[in-house]
């Protein structure tokens, strides 16, 4: 046997009671460390139905020869909507009851032992911290896991009849300040006050078991959303490094095309230009209407006259003449 395994009792199966009369059925499970290494054990108890059992506790650490008891709660209402299945179907309305727990443990050094003599919450918060760590797979640290399966069985009473709850009777408001009011209580009143402070105790315990589920799953789903996030922004950045790569290679072939066209340009318009000329030479621009334009022809130009400009007489020269 690996030396973080712990001995669980019951082995197999948890066994949770069923009664009228009882409110709230518990089971209680026993983990003991088998002694075989002086490290500490961490324990964690997980189950498939979290809102419907109240475990403490579900997590924490067990020294060498030591053990630990954690207690099991069913919640009034789960145990009502059972009892609803048995007074329909039977016995075998419950027999093939899916819920599960899952016990895990794995050995842990003399550093994380030492934190159990500190602070409560700072061990709660450590123990959370490291079963995440080690479920996602960020530690090697090995974990023994134990499977255990959910029985309910119906309780019946002794003679075969089922027992029926205590008859609805009024309130009676009592005076915490006086016991007058106990002494002149009768018995049938006692009993029913009695029963009110169960309902409400009950009430506050199926509150607490709410309440708890809902912590552990925000606690799970926010480490999971963390670790979502974090895994998005590793592909965010491992595709930016990657676009941006391939963004500078475009972006060089894209300059070296851009280069190319203009010396295609440039060469083109020097053909151009030169053939132009050679055609003005030739006179055959003039039958271009645009190249006609920029081009004259030469023999209009020998042909037109070129006329002098008279002299210019400054007035002393006339004067003198």
């Amino acid at each position: 046997m690996a030396s973080h395994v712990l001995e669980v009792d019951p082995e197999t199966e948890l066994k949770f009671i069923l009664s009228h009369n009882e409110a709230t059925p518990r089971c209680i499970l026993t983990l003991r460390h088998p002694g075989n290494t002086s490290d500490s054990i961490a324990f964690k108890v997980k189950t498939t139905q979290p809102r419907r059992y109240l475990v403490r506790p579900n997590q924490g650490l067990i020294a060498p020869k030591s053990s630990e008891q954690i207690s099991i709660l069913l919640v009034d209402k789960d145990k009502q909507t059972l009892m609803q299945s048995y007074d329909r179907l039977g016995q075998s309305g419950l027999d093939h009851s899916k819920d599960k727990f899952l016990v895990q443990s794995c050995a842990v050094g003399a550093n994380f032992a030492a934190k159990a003599s500190g602070d409560s919450s700072e061990l709660y918060d450590a123990l959370t911290s490291m079963w995440n760590s080690v479920t996602s797979g960020g530690t090697s640290t090995p974990v023994f896991n134990k499977k255990l399966h959910v029985r309910h069985v119906v309780q019946e009473s002794s003679s075969g009849a089922k027992s029926a709850p205590p008859p609805s009777i009024s309130p009676t408001k009592l005076d915490p300040a006086s016991n007058s009011n106990m002494d002149k209580m009768s018995q049938e009143q006692l009993v029913t006050e009695l029963t009110n402070l169960r309902r409400k105790y009950d009430e506050l315990v199926s509150f607490s078991v709410n309440l708890t589920a809902e912590r552990d799953i925000l606690s799970n789903t926010l480490e999971q959303t963390k670790r979502d996030f974090n895994r998005e922004m590793a592909a965010r950045s491992a595709l930016e490094n990657k676009q941006g790569g391939g963004g500078s290679k475009a972006g060089g072939a894209g300059g070296r095309s851009m280069v190319g066209l203009l010396m295609q340009l440039l060469i083109v318009g020097i053909a151009c230009f030169l053939s132009g000329v050679k055609m003005g030479s030739s006179g055959a621009a003039n039958n271009l209407p645009v190249v006609s334009m920029f081009v004259a022809d030469p023999q209009a130009v020998n042909a037109a006259p070129i006329e002098e400009e008279p002299p210019v007489i400054e007035p002393e020269e006339a004067a003198e003449e």
